[in-house]
């Protein structure tokens, strides 16, 4: 959005929730262990994990069709918190500075017909996103209202990006377009 470049490095992490782990410290521990994989020396690296908690259970990336279709059934209707970790990490010569911040966004949904749920599973959208459904994209058709961030919604708030590099000393417009 604002025309910073930057690369993807995508972090293979065991993403196995602990027992007894609750919602914001299990996104920040996965969070932390992307941004361990991919830090290099002289990197800013900012790392990020999204989850859709509803009734005190995670609801991650839906296992198949009719996953998607029992998650979308779970929300309909009913507010739900979307909970996200942001760490960034900074090597500055093998020194490695790792700043962190959780958010978190409510989001309601509207009451779901089966139709509903069968169009948008078709679309396939819901088969990679933590809750089965993106508000970035279809899905945001269901989506009543939100009290919070969007962008945390989406997964990678704006705001908590600038938030944590203004605390290391550095300024996000500085690359911006």
């Amino acid at each position: 959005m604002l025309g910073v470049r930057f690369d993807v490095e995508p972090a293979d992490v065991d993403e196995t929730l602990q027992p007894g782990e609750d919602p914001g410290a299990y996104v920040g521990r996965l969070a932390h262990a992307k941004a361990a994989v991919v830090a290099a020396p002289d990197t800013i690296v900012i790392a990020a994990d999204t989850i859709v908690v509803d009734r005190n259970k995670i609801l991650g990336k839906p296992t198949d069709e009719a996953d998607a279709r029992r998650m979308l059934r779970r929300l309909s209707g009913r507010s739900h918190t979307v909970v996200t970790g942001l760490v960034l990490a900074i090597d500055r010569g093998g020194e490695r500075v790792l700043s962190s911040v959780t958010e978190r966004t409510l989001v309601t949904f509207a009451e779901l017909s089966d139709r509903d749920i069968d169009w948008y599973v078709a679309t396939g959208e819901p088969l990679d996103k933590a809750g089965a459904y993106g508000i970035q994209g279809a899905g945001g058709l269901f989506v009543a209202s939100i009290e919070g961030n969007y962008q945390n919604v989406v997964g990678m708030s704006l705001d908590g990006v600038s938030y944590l590099l203004k605390d290391e000393g550095y300024d996000l417009l500085d690359w911006a377009r």
